[in-house]
């Protein structure tokens, strides 16, 4: 039968069983289940013979037993640190930062190194022992970055060392791609500058991370940086996440790219359930969709003011093909502002409006001959419109230009990969030359290479 022996002083947890389990106080007398004697102290000592089998007064007295052990661990490794052997460890331990960020760039730096082998992988159309060696190296590396992140800022500099090293085997591969196939000539621009022919190719994906909100829900939304900054906003990056198609809850800004992969806002700002998505900053300002009736929306991000334009010939009907209910596609370039839309008038072919900043006004047009519904997607680039479509699940391709200044138009062959299936977001930013994308939640960002003649 089980039971429990303690000293009489120190009843207390003995009281509360009792209580539980027998429905009575605990004291020193004598009764059908109590026993008492005097110890050697004088003091009393209580048996207490429990019929409620149902308390595991087994595993208590294991679970004391585990204590004591762990008790005799916790102070050998103390004796250890005071005798000297773990002293260096602990002082570093103690004298060294927790670098949270460290760890999440490392693991951004991952996520791209696999996405470049993963297109080194079909370039080679064939399985490479150099392809399958980089994979296991990148998973290793990804168990390593986890293992350490505990451990003190030292030790990320091994790791750096490491990525070096998968740089350098990664650049062999890429040049025993190159190897292989005749590349065309191509070049980055300095920001600003459109001394070129036009867009050439688009780098392969960089997964940054999900969005602000950890919410896979939020799958329409935007992400980017503002296109003409003020001063002192260069590194400002802004962020809009929602569930639906056709209104945005909120916008978030942050004040530069740690601060966004922490996800450490300064700003926060609700839009109602009218003022709809596909959200572009420039100029310290947002410009956005709104509805009832459909107009361009401008938000000043300093003083939070509003204003609205309704665009009358703008139709509700046409869309783009991954996405419902985006009406106005805002854009910004190297020339200005700019909005994408269609009308009935058009019969649903794509429109671009450069936009009076000033005025929030539309002062010229230009009518293309796209069907917007047959388009996945639009941007600026030193005012050419650039036009994308669906190849397959993985790829999308700029099939089609417009250029605003001679308003010619071309047909192009542009591929570039999908971080997933279909985005809802897609624009040029000319501080940085790189194109954003809001993925099913995800940011994605592209680099862009332009064609020098």
């Amino acid at each position: 039968m089980p039971r429990w022996q303690g000293d009489f002083v120190k009843t207390s947890i003995m009281q509360q069983l009792q209580e539980k389990f027998l429905g009575t106080s605990l004291y020193c007398a004598p009764d059908g289940n109590v026993t008492t004697s005097v110890g050697e102290s004088g003091q009393c000592v209580c048996e207490v013979f429990l019929p409620d089998t149902s308390f595991p007064a087994d595993r208590v007295e294991s679970v004391q037993e585990d204590s004591k052990d762990l008790l005799l661990e916790v102070e050998n490794q103390k004796n250890k640190v005071k005798s000297g052997k773990w002293r260096k460890l602990l002082d570093s331990l103690q004298n060294t930062r927790y670098l949270k960020l460290d760890f999440e760039l490392l693991r951004i730096e991952l996520r791209e190194f696999e996405s470049l082998v993963n297109q080194l992988h079909l370039s080679f159309n064939s399985s490479s022992p150099m392809i399958e060696s980089l994979y296991t190296e990148i998973q290793n590396m990804t168990s390593t970055v986890n293992l350490l992140e505990s451990y003190d800022k030292s030790n990320l500099e091994l790791i750096r060392k490491s990525f070096a090293e998968l740089q350098e085997k990664l650049e062999e591969c890429q040049r025993e791609q190159d190897t292989l196939s005749v590349i065309p000539p191509c070049f980055f621009l300095s920001s600003g500058n459109c001394n070129h022919t036009g867009i050439l190719s688009i780098s392969k994906p960089k997964v940054v991370q999900v969005n602000g909100d950890l919410s896979s829900t939020y799958v329409y939304g935007c992400w980017g940086k503002d296109s003409k900054p003020d001063p002192g906003y260069e590194s400002m990056y802004f962020y809009g996440g929602y569930s639906s198609t056709n209104y945005g809850n909120y916008y978030q800004l942050y004040s530069d790219y740690e601060k966004l992969i922490l996800r450490s806002y300064f700003k926060r700002y609700s839009l109602s359930y009218d003022e709809g998505n596909n959200h572009i900053v420039r100029g310290n300002a947002m410009y956005y969709q709104a509805y009832s009736p459909l107009r361009m929306g401008k938000v000043n991000l300093t003083s939070l003011q509003s204003e609205y334009r309704v665009i009358t010939e703008a139709s509700e009907r046409f869309s783009y093909s991954f996405i419902n209910d985006q009406h106005l596609d805002f854009a910004a370039d190297e020339k200005g502002l700019w909005v994408i839309y269609a009308s009935e008038q058009s019969n649903g072919k794509l429109i671009v409006g450069k936009i009076n900043e000033n005025f929030l006004d539309i002062e010229e047009r230009h009518t293309t001959s796209v069907f917007k519904v047959h388009a996945t997607n639009a941007f600026m680039a030193c005012g050419v419109l650039y036009v994308t479509r669906s190849v397959d699940l993985t790829t999308d391709e700029i099939f089609y230009a417009y250029d605003t200044e001679t308003s010619e138009e071309k047909n192009l062959n542009v591929p570039f990969q999908k971080f997933r299936d279909q985005y809802s977001y897609l624009d040029y930013n000319p501080t940085d030359q790189k194109l954003y994308m809001y993925n099913s939640g995800y940011y994605v960002s592209y680099d862009v290479r332009f064609n020098k003649e």
